[in-house]
């Protein structure tokens, strides 16, 4: 059959043509089945899925986070001196790369919509290995600035690509787990990270200092993981070359319960416009900046830490500890949050409380007690479960591939801004203490599980406006072909295949 000549017409009400671009890729592979997918056979198409795609996507986060962090890193490895950084131009390299992430956010995101994910991203894996690699050979503040905002650019397709992957391949209640797991490659990132860290710190070289190597040896890493990528990466489960004609049916039938299809190619200008006017786009957008201005510990801990006393050999090992913490609290916030049905916002709020305990540590504590003060710096980074489950959640109540990417190209846009101003706030005016950025992270503490709270609120009252609306079950949509002798026939297709947003479709029910 030509896919070519396909259409959507909707049967009996009415019969309005659509162009086949206006239907998800999903619906072309299960348009007509009336066969159900065995929960048995559905398992083993999951757990395959899960061998050939998530410990790539988990490689892939470890070294774009580990990339992320060699600032952080080099900090104590000599980069300040050697480049002659005073402490506000260090805190402006954290600050451009976030500024390269946000200026290309979007042309990232619609890049991710029209052409293959796969490939997309492993262009720019290929990219930012070089951008990192040239770090080695800067020797001023400016040209630091280039590279790290280049890098921030490079850097910008990847956890849109991610969360686009995640709906293509998982359902609803997958998503959140496997979301849940690549993100804790954020705490292992920062493990690695701290052992590299400490082993390049004994390297004695002439003309070459440990932090070049730090570079060097990640951007190694980088170079190696983008070919991989490129041959080994999925674009999409209705082509993955893992998977046989069949499995790959069997992939896209397993989403039918998620209700926004697989992907579309075809920019709908009307999502848009639905995703920039849809209220939650921009609750969830408050969340994620506020949620990512503390993030600016990251650059800061190395330098917090060797403020506390300790060597800068000790400093390195220690920052392996927040990443323990990290990689803890994200596996058991998603853990919770799939065991109790609809606890998102619930579980991800409980994370703030230690993180504020850590905050009223570091502050109220006098200099000389350096266990609080480690301990209360340590607590403060329990908020990144809140994050992921964020990210999570937005993938689970978001239809529509164009609003999608849309949304996701807003959501990350807000992050980065968090992400940006954070490094602003540590002046050198304010150190040792640096109340003033404490207190603006303390904060962001108190705002985002409210702002959690008021996002389920608004969800759940939508869920009930759907509720008590009539069912409408006298739609049906078919796929009209053009056979190869000439023949137009009509072949059913689900509308949950055919790339609806959550608005349009009032079957779809907000996970909270």
């Amino acid at each position: 059959m030509s896919l070519e000549s396909s259409s959507v017409v909707l049967r009996d009400r009415k019969r309005a043509g659509v162009s086949v671009s206006e239907v998800d890729t999903g619906a072309r592979l299960v348009a007509g089945l009336t066969s159900t997918l065995e929960p048995d056979e559905a398992l083993r198409i999951r757990r395959k899925i899960d061998r050939y795609v998530m410990p790539l996507m988990c490689v892939l986060y470890v070294i774009q986070f580990m990339d992320k962090l060699t600032l952080g890193s080099a900090a104590i490895l000599g980069i300040q001196q050697a480049t002659h950084l005073t402490t506000n131009e260090y805190n402006w390299l954290g600050t451009v790369f976030y500024l390269g992430y946000i200026l290309f956010e979007y042309p990232q995101n619609l890049a991710l919509q029209r052409f293959p994910v796969g490939k997309w991203m492993s262009v720019n894996i290929f990219a930012w290995a070089i951008v990192l690699a040239c770090h080695a050979a800067c020797k001023s503040f400016r040209g630091l600035l280039v590279v790290r905002l280049l890098l921030g650019v490079c850097e910008g397709s990847i956890t849109a690509g991610f969360l686009i992957v995640s709906s293509m391949f998982y359902t609803r209640t997958e998503q959140t787990l496997r979301v849940g797991y690549w993100s804790l490659m954020i705490g292992t990132a920062q493990i690695i990270s701290g052992f590299i860290s400490f082993g390049v710190l004994h390297i004695k070289t002439t003309g070459f200092e440990p932090w070049q190597w730090l570079m060097v040896i990640t951007a190694i890493m980088t170079m190696i993981l983008a070919i991989s990528f490129w041959f080994l990466f999925p674009d999409s489960p209705t082509n993955a070359w893992f998977l046989t004609p069949d499995e790959r049916v069997k992939a896209v039938q397993r989403l039918k319960e998620n209700q926004t299809g697989v992907e579309n190619k075809h920019f709908k200008m009307e999502q848009v416009i639905e995703a920039l006017t849809d209220p939650k786009t921009w609750l969830f957008a408050l969340l994620s900046a506020l949620c990512n201005v503390p993030s600016s510990l990251l650059n800061q801990q190395s330098l917090i830490l060797a403020s506390f006393g300790f060597s800068y050999l000790q400093t390195t090992l220690l920052s392996c500890i927040p990443g323990v913490i990290q990689v803890l609290t994200v596996f058991t916030g998603v853990r919770l949050a799939i065991r109790r049905p609809n606890s998102r916002a619930y579980v991800a709020a409980m994370y703030f409380v230690p993180a504020w305990l850590g905050v009223l540590l570091v502050n109220l504590l006098p200099w000389s007690n350096r266990a609080g003060l480690l301990a209360g710096q340590f607590l403060a980074g329990f908020t990144v479960p809140g994050f992921v489950l964020t990210l999570s959640w937005l993938n689970n109540v978001t239809a529509g591939h164009t609003k999608k990417v849309v949304t996701n190209a807003t959501i990350l846009s807000a992050y980065c801004i968090g992400n940006a101003a954070g490094p602003l706030m540590w002046k050198a005016q304010y150190k040792p203490r640096n109340h003033i950025p404490w207190a603006v992270i303390g904060t962001c503490y108190v705002v985002c599980p409210l702002l959690l709270l008021v996002i389920r609120a608004v969800l759940a009252r939508e869920n009930r406006i759907r509720d008590a609306e009539p069912v409408d079950d006298g739609e049906e949509y078919v796929i009209e072909r053009i056979t190869e002798d000439g023949k137009h026939v009509e072949v059913k297709v689900d509308k949950e295949f055919l790339d609806l947003t959550d608005r349009q479709n009032r079957d779809f029910r907000y996970v909270l």
